[in-house]
């Protein structure tokens, strides 16, 4: 199931070649998602119970505030947002980042300020660098004519080392949970390479996008993966009040494979509880499939 969504981009029309240019947008994010029912065991009342919880998950806002030549992504705050404790596996399934996320163009760098379980994080690293293939195909959104790109990203490193330890797994005789099967991450779909496709305006000519996009010969304002849609629905040049877009500086200090380790031990710690709960109750069981 696709969701169809109209952009509407408002446009304060200031010269962009501006001394101290600066710029905010606003974008919307969506996921679709489906649930597989394994061995028939919840409701379909249930199913829709979960579903819609996991919807309202993933509809989020986000604020880029932007300059030449650095950037500082966000998620707006709203009422009845998870907590980390609830949301640290569900972000990593779906790719979304929490905090701040901030990219400097120059030096190839970026910061992202997040929350593992309760512990804040400070992921300093380099800038992934996309290979993205460029279009002469153009359409408008609000006044601007984008012009459309792709890449391919590939799936997250947590993902990549589950699939090592369970052929690791497979070689060695275990004994295994006639109910519940062999672990936690096996009920999540593995992620595959996904085509990335942007639309970017070079009337904003900055190398800025939400997220992790950036690289183009001009600002991103809207981007697909298949499974999730983020879209810029209100983009401000060049406003009064100014914004210092300032490098987030709270939390533990890691790199990306840090982060990406102790991320994969905590999913151990919580594939072992969810194990011993499910043997010990002989609970419910349903798999999480993002659609894509």
């Amino acid at each position: 199931m696709k969701t169809i969504i109209t952009v509407l981009v408002m446009v304060l029309a200031l010269p962009i070649g501006a001394q101290e240019f600066q710029g905010k947008a606003i974008y919307q994010s969506k996921t679709s998602i489906d649930i597989k029912i394994e061995n028939g065991s919840i409701s379909e009342d249930q199913k829709e119970q979960i579903m819609e919880s996991m919807k309202k998950s993933m509809e989020k806002t986000y604020e880029l505030t932007f300059d030449r030549s650095s950037s500082l992504y966000r998620e707006e705050e709203r009422l009845g947002t998870p907590g980390a404790s609830q949301g640290g596996v569900f972000t990593m399934i779906t790719g979304s980042s929490q905090g701040e996320y901030y990219k400097n163009v120059q030096s190839k760098t970026y910061v992202h300020q997040t929350d593992m379980f309760g512990k804040p994080f400070l992921i300093k690293d380099s800038l992934r660098t996309w290979e993205w293939k460029l279009s002469s195909e153009t359409k408008k959104i609000g006044n601007y004519t984008c012009y459309k790109a792709t890449a391919i990203r590939k799936p997250n490193n947590i993902f990549s080392n589950k699939e090592k330890n369970e052929s690791e797994q497979d070689s060695v005789p275990q004994e295994q949970d006639s109910t519940q099967g062999r672990s936690l991450l096996s009920k999540i779909e593995k992620p595959e390479d996904r085509i990335i496709t942007v639309w970017y305006t070079p009337e904003i000519p900055i190398s800025q996008g939400p997220g992790p996009y950036w690289g183009l010969p001009g600002l991103i304002l809207e981007v697909n993966t298949g499974r999730t849609a983020i879209l810029c629905n209100k983009l401000i040049l060049n406003p009064e009040k100014k914004e210092v877009v300032e490098e987030p500086s709270k939390g533990k200090r890691v790199t990306q494979a840090e982060y990406d380790e102790i991320m994969a031990k905590k999913m151990e710690e919580m594939e072992k509880r969810w194990k011993a709960n499910s043997n010990r109750k002989g609970g419910n069981t349903f798999s999480i499939k993002i659609q894509g």
